[in-house]
């Protein structure tokens, strides 16, 4: 007999530092949830009190405070063995989710048993795409989990994580190595591979700050998510045609901005293709 919706229970596991209104704003958008089964599981990475007394300010919400030091991979990992809830999702402590949005997820999981993780997508708090990301509801593969999938906007049956495992260290923010994001991708495509059954659906929104960086920053990004995208296909043994593919794209992208001057936007492409080569590099030792 398949669950009722009202019954599915979540695990939002939600690892913060140095926030404090973004944090409040998140704990707002679940104080005002329709699908009220869920708990909250805070992972603090602060030196201070500022989460407690934020928590203390939103007491109609049940929730697990644990601490850990910084590194959103490990934080999620301090996390894992808490888990009791039939569905896992991990928020970032400064996206807002919409108040039917368990709703609506729950009902999507309770339709479809079969149904091992579910894929939404960002937008900005103006409403606008934070990124490309498919119109269309699709499967998620390991071809596709690239531009189907980010970590603040999935929702996996406890089962797969079980199955799954720990977030890569190596990845993600505050790890301390040159792979600053991927964990979630890196995460998924393990999960598939696994033998879970995962959709994209566009309609299952969640806000969060679309950030403009300046020229500098956009390049350092290149080069951090060029290295963690290198890294999970080298980990992941991608075949050789998807490597290639991800290695031509940002080398015919430079050429092209290049050739319309526009410098910036070439050196990003080229920060990204040196990031990716430095990945494929150092996710060959994961194997």
């Amino acid at each position: 007999m398949a669950e009722a919706a009202s019954d599915l229970r979540f695990d939002l596991v939600v690892a913060t530092v140095d926030r404090t209104e973004d944090l409040d704003a998140l704990l707002g958008s679940l104080d005002a949830q329709t699908h009220r089964a869920f708990r909250l599981v805070v992972v603090d990475q602060n030196d201070d009190d500022r989460v407690k007394r934020m928590l203390a300010a939103h007491p109609a919400l049940e929730m697990l405070r644990l601490w850990s030091p910084r590194g959103l991979s490990h934080a999620r990992n301090v996390a894992l063995p808490s888990l009791d809830g039939e569905l896992v999702a991990f928020p970032d402590d400064d996206c807002v989710y919409a108040p039917d949005l368990l709703e609506r997820v729950a009902a999507r999981f309770a339709d479809d048993p079969e149904l091992d993780g579910l894929c939404g997508r960002p937008l900005g708090p103006d409403g606008r795409a934070t990124g490309r990301w498919p119109s269309t509801a699709q499967t998620v593969t390991p071809e596709t989990v690239f531009h189907t999938a980010i970590s603040h906007a999935i929702f996996l049956r406890r089962g797969v994580v079980e199955r799954t495992g720990a977030f890569d260290e190596r990845l993600g923010l505050g790890a301390g190595t040159p792979f600053g994001s991927g964990e979630e991708i890196d995460y998924l495509v393990r999960a598939l591979r696994g033998g879970a059954r995962l959709e994209y659906d566009p309609s299952i929104v969640i806000t969060h700050p679309a950030k403009q960086p300046g020229a500098d920053e956009l390049i350092a990004l290149g080069r951090r998510e060029g290295a963690a995208l290198g890294y999970v296909l080298a980990a992941n043994r991608y075949p050789p045609q998807t490597t290639l593919r991800l290695l031509l794209r940002p080398l015919l992208a430079s050429i092209a901005f290049g050739a319309l001057l526009d410098v910036t936007r070439a050196r990003f492409q080229l920060a990204t293709l040196a990031g990716r080569l430095r990945g494929l590099s150092a996710g060959r030792g994961r194997r």
